[in-house]
């Protein structure tokens, strides 16, 4: 009884490990289900362009420091130690030196060179943060592109499915009016043909459809083996934005524009600094020196201002002035170049937005009257007043409106999703 027991209890662990194995490969295997924000949040979280950017701000705000560090006094130490080995030798006396020193130097003015330097890496720094914000939004955009690719190309191999099975079903309705002598072979041939061309197309569909997956995981920096699952379809969601108002946003919103107007600034604070080379410097200091001891005497110390003024340097400061005129100049016409180039990619986003709309809303009309023109031909033809030539031209079309159907709602999506990056809209 006791063996029996043994056993019973042996087998019901097996059975239990057994399971548990067999549940984590099952929740292993479970298909990773992602909604768009998901996507792009996964996105945002693992790309290494956004990282790249982040380090750039990281250093910038280095530079701003290291640029204030000019408005503060630095301290300096030094010791010499020198061996007199040609001197001669004296009881109890070391005849080796050591000479230290410690010198203060503070520059109180320098004719605004330190400010103009400090301006220019804050306004840095700001260019770098919305640097990383012009990243996140081209993220953004390649995720949902990539997002809406797998939902297109899935799209199509569902329609391209349903053109395989209708004329597969005509096949046999051909094939049997064959049999039976009603029609001649050449509507079986026409027939098979045409259910060859369209599992043909089937397949160039599938095939899309993984290079679509293999683009979005790799983009995602996931697994190339991982299995997903979309929550949404594609969709039509009416946009009310008036191309005026995505104008207006465009250039107060946009990363690039806003990152050209600090370029102009900082171009700016480049010339005040060329300037500086005109003016007159100030600074303090104040050193001591002392031989032989661990720490200097009270009373050793001297304090002095300077102040020195480059009167003539054979046109050195000029030309770094024109230099530095010929930068800014070339700021403000870079900031009317990506003025133009946004107000165009904004334009032809919402044109593309709006003629993709019009696409849509006649297609709906298109696939409706296409399946109707299907449905009669078969009927026509089952009753012998039809052709076999007329049930397929009326299913081409139908695929034909079916596939328009899909690519008109796939461009208004990605068309807004173009737009929203156009305008500049935060990342969230």
């Amino acid at each position: 009884m006791r063996h029996i027991r043994s056993y019973l209890k042996y087998q019901t662990i097996i059975l239990t490990v057994g399971m548990l194995f067999m549940y984590q490969a099952f929740a292993a295997a479970a298909p990773v289900e992602l909604t768009l924000q998901d996507s792009i949040s996964y996105a945002l979280a693992n790309n290494t362009s956004i990282e790249v950017a982040r380090e750039d701000h990281e250093k910038s705000v280095w530079g701003v420091k290291e640029a204030q560090a000019g408005k503060l006094p630095s301290l300096s130490l030094g010791s010499n130690y020198s061996i007199k080995d040609n001197a001669p030798a004296m009881a109890g006396v070391d005849n080796n030196d050591v000479h230290n020193s410690l010198r203060m130097n503070w520059n109180i003015y320098s004719g605004g060179r330190v400010e103009s330097q400090i301006n220019q890496a804050e306004l840095g720094t700001t260019g770098a943060n919305l640097n990383i914000e012009k990243v996140q939004q081209q993220v953004k955009l390649d995720t949902t592109t990539a997002y809406y690719n797998i939902l297109q190309t899935g799209n199509m191999v569902a329609v391209n499915q349903e053109t395989v099975n209708s004329l597969n079903k005509h096949l046999q309705n051909v094939q049997a009016k064959v049999e039976a002598g009603v029609v001649a072979r050449v509507d079986l041939l026409r027939a098979e043909v045409e259910l060859a061309n369209a599992e043909q197309n089937l397949i160039k569909a599938q095939h899309n459809n993984t290079l679509a997956v293999a683009t979005f995981l790799n983009l995602l920096n996931m697994d190339a083996a991982t299995e997903i699952q979309l929550a949404e379809d594609l969709q039509y969601v009416p946009d009310n934005r008036e191309l005026k108002d995505c104008l207006n946003i465009a250039k107060s919103d946009r990363p690039d524009i806003n990152q050209a107007m600090i370029n102009i600034k900082i171009a700016e604070n480049g010339v005040k600094q060329a300037v500086s080379g005109k003016k007159p410097s100030i600074s303090l200091s104040a050193s001591t020196a002392w031989d032989n001891k661990l720490l200097p005497e009270d009373d050793n110390w001297s304090v002095g201002v300077a102040a020195s003024w480059n009167v003539f340097d054979a046109g050195v400061t000029n030309a770094r002035i024109k230099q530095a005129d010929s930068s800014l100049a070339k700021a403000k016409l870079q900031y009317e170049q990506i003025l133009d180039g946004a107000e165009q990619e904004v334009r032809q986003s919402f044109l593309s937005m709006r003629e993709a709309e019009k696409r849509y809303s006649t297609t709906n009309v298109i696939v409706a009257k296409a399946q109707e023109d299907v449905n009669i031909a078969q009927e026509k033809y089952l009753a012998g007043v039809g052709t076999n030539i007329e049930v397929i031209d009326a299913q081409l079309a139908l695929t034909q409106a079916r596939t328009n159907q899909v690519q008109a709602l796939y461009d208004y999506n990605i068309n807004k999703a173009k737009l929203d990056k156009a305008i500049g809209n935060k990342v969230k």
